[in-house]
């Protein structure tokens, strides 16, 4: 490897040397970083982002309503509601939902059971929906307070 320092381990490195060893880049600093469409700093936040990438799968929404019309099942149960899909792809939706924080997993025994958590789904609504509703919302208690006036 031509042209490549080895630097110790504890050596101190300045940034900018090429060695890629304790340099400060885009990836410990913030500075640089872009969302998917490649602009800096626009988009939401990684939590935000991770509940609707899980909810846009139709496969994840029917997990969910599973998980509603009867909560801590298995995998193997949650399975049985997908027909076609091997239990492994499910376990794929289940991190997915897991990960977004919207299915929390605990263990009984050697069953790991699923359980719903809509905390998420209410933040987005209280953060997108109950914003642009507002406004109707006020506009009808004004038109009530002016019909009874």
């Amino acid at each position: 490897m031509a042209g490549r320092e080895i630097v110790p381990l504890g050596a101190p490195v300045t940034p900018g040397t090429g060695t890629g060893i304790g340099t400060t880049g885009a990836a410990e600093t913030g500075v640089g970083r872009s969302n998917r469409s490649g602009r800096p700093g626009t988009g939401e936040s990684g939590t935000g982002d991770a509940v609707f990438k899980a909810l846009a799968d139709p496969t994840r929404r029917a997990l969910l309503d599973a998980l509603f019309a009867a909560d801590g099942q298995s995998v193997q149960a949650l399975g049985a509601r997908v027909p076609g899909m091997t239990r492994f792809g499910v376990m794929k939706h289940l991190a997915v939902l897991e990960a977004a924080n919207l299915v929390v997993a605990r263990r009984r025994g050697r069953q790991k059971l699923h359980y719903l958590n809509p905390v998420p789904i209410a933040e987005i609504a209280d953060r997108w929906i109950s914003k642009y509703a507002q406004p109707f919302v006020r506009a009808l208690a004004d038109l009530r307070v002016g019909l009874e006036a």
